[in-house]
C-alpha cells in the first residue's frame, strides 16, 4: 500500500481508528469534558469524581492512567497528608475536548433524535 492512496486511510493504525480507540471506553469522553466544562481543565481527583457521580473510583482511575499514558492528562502528586492528586488537561488533552465538545453541543440541540433511537440491549438507559 502507498502512503497517501486511498488504501491508507483503512489501516489498522490510521488516524480514525487511533482516535476512536482512544474514546472506545464509555467514560474517556466524559472526564475530558469534566476536565475542561466543569473544572477549567484541572481538578483534584476527588472533585471530579463528585462531578461524575455514576463512575466508579476503580473506573474513574484507570480512565485517568490511561489519559495520562496516552499523554492526554498530567498528574500532580503533592506531598500532603494525606496525598493530594491533580489532574490537568495537557495541551494534547486540550485539544482531544474540542471534537468532544463539538459532539456534545450537537447532541444537546439534537436530543430528540437521541430519543428515537432504540436503545441497545446493553444500555442502562430507560
Amino acid at each position: 500500500m502507498k502512503p497517501g492512496s486511498a488504501d491508507a486511510d483503512w489501516r489498522e493504525d490510521c488516524a480514525p481508528r487511533r482516535v476512536l480507540e482512544l474514546f472506545g471506553t464509555k467514560w474517556t469522553s466524559m472526564v475530558l469534558h469534566t476536565l475542561q466544562a466543569r473544572h477549567g481543565g484541572s481538578a483534584r481527583s476527588g472533585a471530579l469524581h463528585r462531578s461524575l457521580p455514576e463512575i466508579s473510583r476503580k473506573m474513574l482511575t484507570q480512565t485517568l492512567r490511561e489519559l495520562e499514558t496516552a499523554g492526554a492528562v498530567a498528574r500532580t502528586v503533592h506531598a500532603t497528608v494525606p496525598p493530594a492528586v491533580d489532574y490537568a488537561l495537557t495541551p494534547l488533552g486540550v485539544r482531544l475536548v474540542e471534537p468532544i465538545e463539538l459532539i456534545y453541543d450537537w447532541a444537546r440541540r439534537n436530543a430528540e433524535v437521541l430519543d428515537a433511537l432504540q436503545a441497545r440491549p446493553t444500555s442502562r438507559r430507560s
